[in-house]
């Protein structure tokens, strides 16, 4: 499918631990007891640190805050899960808010964004590339406008070894020798639920110089 400037399609598998309350399809991972966590189909999203806010220089080599041209944030990140099927649709959306320093004449402006896909905190498995688009009419200093991206998750792929599963679901009473061990501190467990947790995460594509001064600025 090809790439357009308001949707990404990803046909990834995504599963993250989340808290939340149960619905059908989830894991308790409580055992019956202490705090309950729930394993759930839908990933969890977000924006990495320091890709949120672009800084577009005139001239583009200059870093002076006087050669500062346009500033764009996303914002308003938000996502919408279907997984009452085999495929687990994830829908995100957010919204892009800028603002220029010159407002004689009306502008268009181009930003590239990302979604990508991280396996077990670090490791990225996908990453698409999109765009969107800025209207400044004359004599406005800011514009804004929204975007969408969305991944397509096989639920048999991301599902977990029912020995794992029995696992994380057994049963615990208080004053039993197990009852105050979490079943992740096991080495094969955790290992296991990192395999199948990912993250589905969005921001601006920057380049070098762009990263760098946002986490220095």
């Amino acid at each position: 499918m090809p790439v357009t400037a308001s949707k990404i399609v990803l046909p990834v598998i995504a599963m993250l631990l989340v808290g939340g309350c149960a619905k059908k399809g989830d894991i308790d991972l409580s055992g019956g007891v202490g705090i309950t966590a729930v394993r759930s189909a839908c990933p969890t999203v977000g924006i990495p640190a320091s890709t949120g806010d672009i800084t577009i220089f005139d001239p583009p080599a200059s870093r002076e805050a006087s050669a500062i041209d346009v500033t764009a944030s996303m914002t308003n990140v938000r996502s919408t899960c279907a997984d009452a099927t085999n495929d687990i649709v994830t829908s995100v959306t957010f919204e892009v808010r800028a603002s220029r320093i010159r407002a004689d004449a009306a502008r268009d402006v181009t930003l590239p964004y990302f979604i990508t896909v991280v396996r077990g905190g670090s490791a990225v498995v996908a990453k698409r590339i999109g765009h969107v688009n800025l209207h400044f009419d004359a004599g406005q200093v800011r514009a804004s406008t929204t975007g969408q991206a969305s991944s397509i998750i096989a639920r048999s792929a991301a599902t977990l070894p029912d020995e794992v599963k029995a696992k994380l679901t057994q049963k615990r009473k208080a004053g039993d020798s197990d009852a105050a061990v979490d079943p992740l501190t096991a080495p094969e467990i955790r290992q296991a639920v990192q395999r199948a947790t990912f993250e589905a995460l969005v921001g601006f594509q920057l380049t070098d110089d762009q990263l760098k001064y946002n986490a220095t600025r």
